[in-house]
């Protein structure tokens, strides 16, 4: 009997791990009035696939394979992290231009954004794929996106900062577009 306790008191329980993408808030932006400024920016919304919508990280292992992790799991639910991450990065991209994920005025243009694929992978790179829609002015500019970057190191956390570069790579996509539609 006392062994048997032992034994449990010894037995190790696995933690959970909590992550969140990293990004730096944008400097605070204030428009004016009187001079000619491009609309504002809402970005409406950014979706992702059941299979990333759960909390848990994702991995793929195989070209048809993919393993949600159990105990490496997102802070807050991936979508919103990627709208407050894509808000951050596109404010900075363009820095005379309101980004907000709510609408500011009558008049603003809205982007949406699908990730199809958000995950490290079995070669040892990050993935970021999908497309955005920018609504500008009654026009429409649709692209695709896909990121696969090299992790440097093993390990979710350098998983999760590699996404985070790929994610940024995407905003400086779609702020590059937002720029020539102007």
């Amino acid at each position: 009997m006392c062994a048997a306790l032992l034994l449990g008191a010894c037995s190790s329980t696995i933690d959970n791990t909590y992550y969140q993408l990293p990004s730096k808030p944008a400097a605070m932006q204030v428009r004016t009035g009187g001079e000619a400024q491009p609309p504002a920016l809402w970005v409406e919304q950014v979706a992702v696939p059941d299979y990333l919508a759960g909390n848990g990280l994702v991995y793929q292992t195989s070209d048809v394979k993919y393993v949600i992790a159990a105990n490496n799991l997102w802070a807050s639910p991936l979508d919103q992290q990627l709208q407050q991450t894509l808000v951050a990065n596109l404010s900075k991209a363009l820095p005379g231009r309101l980004v907000s994920a709510a609408p500011l005025g009558e008049k603003h243009d809205t982007l949406n954004v699908t990730v199809t694929g958000f995950q490290g992978r079995y070669d040892g790179r990050a993935v970021v794929s999908g497309e955005w829609v920018l609504q500008h002015n009654g026009h429409v500019v649709k692209q695709g996106f896909d990121v696969a970057l090299p992790q440097n190191e093993d390990g979710y956390d350098a998983l999760v900062r590699t996404l985070a570069i790929g994610w940024q790579q995407t905003a400086q996509q779609i702020a590059n577009a937002a720029i020539t539609t102007e």
